[in-house]
């Protein structure tokens, strides 16, 4: 048997069976008279019964429609059940596999800040998947402020204007060299020491490109480069080849493992902040807001060594 009502047509037909009235029963369910009396008549023609004797000037219910009556409350009462639990299971388990966390992130900070934080988070019961959008930090501070994702992590100078800004460290640009350079043998270096280096620098445009010319501008020394690369991982493999020195951050360094070596450079010395990024007036979900949590006691676990 098809059956071809639903749960509005059930209500309106106790709605008018409770009030005497089609013209009540409107104004209870906040619909017009004839919506409501074409739900009823809906009901009659799908159960091929008379729910309503209609007078002038009453609206008496039949034998029907007082036999009707108890399944459709026991009917609604038990739709009212299902949605309450199901409302109820999702947010208890938002956290657990359903649920996805979209973090926008620089691959930079990756390895040296992501492992650590989901350790974290996985100890403390979260069991929700991680989707990261590895970008530019442009890219991150874009995808968070169109709502593409939950939060990001990343640097500045650059963000958009409905974004907010939580320091979490500062990454230091450090010059990036092959195993054997001769200036292994240095401590630190000064701006000097890397003058006629063969030199790759970040590409026009990027964050850390920005950081370094404004450095240089201000401290007004040249900087001469032979080779621009727009991600970090290619100038790791091009210094690892014995193709130059490179300057990026410090935690770009690390991230390469035992491939190169790695000198901090000073007078002066350029740092780039690392952060969480967030929508403006944006409410945290469950997962995200433990997943904040576990990056910031990752970054302090890590950057305070």
């Amino acid at each position: 048997m098809r059956i071809n009502y639903d749960f509005s047509d059930l209500e309106a037909f106790l709605a008018v069976k409770e009030t005497g009235s089609f013209h009540l029963a409107a104004e209870r369910l906040n619909l017009s008279q004839s919506a409501v009396t074409r739900r009823v008549q809906k009901l009659e023609a799908a159960l091929d019964s008379v729910l309503f004797e209609r007078s002038t000037r009453e609206v008496r219910p039949t034998l029907a429609a007082k036999r009707l009556q108890v399944r459709a409350e026991a009917i609604l009462a038990d739709a009212r059940e299902t949605a309450l639990a199901m409302r109820d299971e999702s947010v208890a388990f938002e956290h657990q596999r359903n649920a996805v966390v979209t973090v926008a992130v620089i691959p930079t900070v990756v390895s040296v800040l992501l492992p650590a934080a989901l350790a974290l988070f996985r100890e403390q019961g979260n069991a929700a998947r991680l989707r990261l959008l590895d970008h530019s930090a442009n890219a991150v501070a874009e995808a968070v402020g169109k709502g593409e994702a939950d939060f990001g992590l990343c640097s500045i100078p650059s963000l958009e204007p409905n974004t907010l800004f939580e320091p979490l460290f500062d990454d230091q640009i450090v010059l990036v060299l092959p195993p054997g350079h001769a200036l292994e043998a240095q401590e630190a270096l000064t701006w000097a020491d890397v003058q006629g280096e063969a030199l790759i620098l970040p590409a026009r445009g990027t964050g850390n490109r920005l950081l370094i010319d404004e450095a240089m501008a201000r401290a007004r020394l040249p900087l001469r480069w032979s080779c621009e690369v727009r991600r970090s991982s290619t100038a790791l493999d091009l210094v690892a080849a014995g193709t130059g020195v490179a300057l990026l951050p410090l935690s770009a360094a690390q991230s390469a493992g035992g491939r190169v070596l790695y000198r901090p450079v000073t007078q002066p010395e350029i740092r780039r902040p690392v952060g969480l990024l967030t929508r403006v007036g944006q409410q945290d979900r469950h997962s995200a807001a433990a997943l904040k949590v576990a990056i910031r006691a990752a970054a302090e676990r890590v950057f305070s060594q």
